[in-house]
């Protein structure tokens, strides 16, 4: 990583817990250049889709207080939805990633104002989701797929998903440096990366300062996360590294999901590919076996379970995966493009794992 920070690859924070104890914490490069912050362990980086496992954790938190079942069909609690998906298309299909529906268009050019604004586009953009296929179809986490259960956790707890997550989920954990931070904030806070956007000419641009620039990859192709006047609900925030491995304890000790839902979360549910289907695509670590679970998919690995989220935005980069059967986390958080990010995890992997 010292390496990669030295060549200008990488910026950010990387961490390593082995059962609560930090054996590794390394931080590289600013959070904001223009005001001189160096990153650091107590720095919020933007988790992109890193942040959906606290949305299933939200559904499941319900589920075990008796307020929905995973089988419920969308139409148990949303109104409004064609006959197709709200009577047949469950909370159990939605979280797995095999509702068979698609992920509608999004205006990438589009600045948002306020919190209001965020949540009302995006539950009519979640009611324009189509069947492609039958509920039981994988769709490998579309978009409505992740916007569809935020408005259900809204519908049956009257609250707003941020606010519920940050209240039942953030600060159950302990999770102090997390949240949804609203564009305002992460152009004012100084424990807030600011995510830097390669363009075509080679330069980095500041993504919250520069609101017209967009990434040139023709993935995002456009797009800026700090148009978004807050992360719609069901994805991204921003999360320090300490407090990723806090939520993964968390997981584990009955903390925010008794032992038989925790266990429900990160259970193998449908098969993936056998390179982890898009955790490792085209790694050099192969798995035995992979699944999708509720939004963190599972691999099996010279015969140890590994559970992980990785997420990408232009400027940004997030993965933390979590070792169960040797107790370890490992976290890694970047605030801007160019980091081979593949080859990162490939390295916590086999480092971890002891494998080859």
């Amino acid at each position: 990583m010292a390496k990669l920070a030295a060549e200008d690859r990488f910026s950010g924070v990387v961490l390593l817990s082995h059962r609560g104890r930090t054996v590794l914490s390394r931080s590289y490069g600013m959070a904001d250049r223009e005001k001189g912050v160096h990153n650091h362990e107590g720095v919020a980086f933007n988790l992109s889709s890193a942040g959906k496992p606290f949305g299933a954790v939200a559904i499941l938190q319900l589920a075990q207080r008796g307020r929905l079942r995973l089988s419920d069909t969308v139409g148990t609690h949303l109104k409004g939805f064609p006959a197709g998906i709200a009577d047949k298309v469950t909370i159990h299909h939605l979280l797995s990633g095999i509702s068979g529906l698609n992920t509608p268009e999004e205006d990438l050019r589009r600045v948002f104002h306020s919190r209001e604004e965020v949540r009302e586009f995006y539950e009519k953009w979640a009611r324009q989701a189509e069947p492609v296929g039958p509920p039981g179809t994988p769709t490998d986490h579309a978009g409505a797929e992740v916007a569809i259960p935020a408005l259900i956790v809204e519908a049956v707890t009257g609250t707003t998903y941020w606010d519920y997550v940050e209240e039942h989920i953030f600060k159950r954990c302990g999770m102090t440096g997390t949240g949804f931070y609203t564009r305002p904030q992460w152009l004012t806070d100084p424990h807030i990366a600011h995510s830097y956007m390669r363009q075509a000419d080679g330069t980095r641009v500041d993504a919250v300062r520069n609101l017209d620039k967009g990434s040139p990859d023709p993935l995002q192709l456009g797009k800026n996360p700090a148009r978004s006047f807050i992360d719609f609900p069901g994805d991204g925030g921003f999360a320090t590294a300490p407090d990723l491995v806090r939520f993964a304890h968390a997981l584990s000790d009955g903390t925010v999901l008794d032992r038989p839902y925790a266990e429900l979360l990160t259970a193998a549910k449908i098969p993936l590919a056998p390179q982890g289907g898009g955790l490792r695509a085209a790694g050099s670590t192969t798995a035995d076996a992979a699944f999708t679970t509720y939004m963190m998919p599972v691999s099996l690995i010279d015969g140890q379970w590994l559970n992980g989220r990785a997420g990408v935005n232009p400027g940004s980069l997030a993965s933390w995966n979590i070792y169960p059967d040797s107790g370890w986390v490992g976290v890694v958080l970047g605030n801007h493009d160019d980091a081979p990010f593949q080859e990162i995890i490939e390295h916590e992997i086999r480092a971890i794992l002891g494998t080859t």
